[in-house]
């Protein structure tokens, strides 16, 4: 779904006051993600990092993990927004893309930001062309 202006502008401002929340000692690279479910719920998450680097789990799967258990069910997402300290508005890792995709509708808005406000959006296909799909 293609987010309005304040749609957008309120997830945002949700992930920015999340990222602030971001366990990263060790990278020190804080991220705030905010998701928006069909039933039109938000859900957040931050980064938590591990000793164990791949342990760590990023701010856009702790969102979806809450909206997870918010009732949320595959297809349900209907928008993410993630904000990181980049130059350039930020966007999802590979794992982040994959977990998106499993959940996300058909027309789900993704949208990176940087703390400067500026923001880029795609759909899961523009970000993950040619993905792993399962037949469940």
């Amino acid at each position: 779904m293609k987010l309005s202006a304040e749609q957008r502008d309120a997830m945002l401002a949700a992930a920015m006051l999340v990222r602030s929340q971001a366990h990263a000692p060790y990278s020190r690279f804080r991220v705030g993600a905010a998701v928006l479910s069909s039933s039109g719920r938000v859900f957040l998450g931050c980064n938590v990092e591990n000793l164990s680097y791949g342990l760590s789990c990023c701010a856009e799967r702790n969102a979806i993990a809450a909206a997870v258990a918010g009732g949320m069910q595959p297809g349900g997402l209907a928008a993410v927004l993630v904000v990181g300290d980049t130059p350039e508005p930020i966007t999802p890792c590979g794992a982040c893309r994959q977990v998106i995709a499993e959940f996300a509708a058909a027309d789900c808005s993704i949208t990176g930001a940087n703390l400067a406000g500026q923001t880029r959006s795609w759909t899961i296909d523009g970000l993950l062309p040619d993905r792993f799909k399962a037949e469940l």
